[in-house]
């Protein structure tokens, strides 16, 4: 248990052994980066990129969360029970992201695998340059960014979501679209900029 952290940066950074921390109050930037085994537990708010990077083990922020949470995080399990700014999502590569309210612009950005999960709504450009990976949205998307498109969800991918919020303690009625690649980045035609190019 860690009182009153005020806000400093790297707190709980490249934790490997299976161990429970805990800080009273908010934290800063980069909170539970590299981690590889411990649950960390944020009691108020948290700067960038929390859980940037992990490998395994769970980041829980208690309110909300700065921008790049989970930034290129290969595993284990971030839930922010509150909101996450701009670029949640960057770059997943696995593991399970849960946003129980709202997510920023160019989230979910050049996204590859595992589960972004957002209860509430996104802002701009959500999904930007969409690769792979799950990726799920329960209120109102502002815009898609390049290259992405929404589809409907199949009852087995509905049944699949809400397992994975019950077993971070979220229970809801919330109905989930899908988000998607439509593939024209997969295979870059510099020649067909119309495909990449907003301005």
């Amino acid at each position: 248990m860690i009182e009153n952290p005020r806000s400093r940066h790297n707190l709980g950074v490249g934790q490997t052994a299976e161990v429970t921390i805990r800080f009273r109050g908010s934290v800063g930037n980069y909170c539970g980066g590299l981690n590889s085994g411990a649950t960390i537990h944020v009691e108020r708010n948290a700067g960038w990129a929390a859980g940037e990077a992990m490998a395994k083990g769970k980041v829980v922020v208690e309110g909300n969360a700065n921008m790049a949470t989970g930034a290129s995080m290969r595993g284990g399990t971030i839930h922010v029970k509150g909101s996450a700014a701009a670029r949640c999502g960057v770059s997943l590569k696995g593991g399970t992201l849960i946003v129980e309210g709202d997510v920023g612009y160019l989230s979910a950005f050049m996204t590859h695998a595992g589960d972004l999960i957002v209860c509430g709504s996104t802002g701009a450009a959500f999904a930007d340059s969409l690769w792979q990976g799950n990726v799920w949205v329960a209120g109102e998307i502002r815009s898609l960014g390049t290259d992405a498109k929404v589809v409907e969800a199949t009852d087995d991918d509905q049944a699949r979501v809400h397992g994975l919020l019950r077993e971070n303690g979220v229970d809801g009625t919330f109905t989930f679209r899908k988000v998607v690649s439509e593939q024209k980045l997969w295979y870059f035609n510099n020649r067909n900029p119309d495909a990449w190019l907003k301005i």
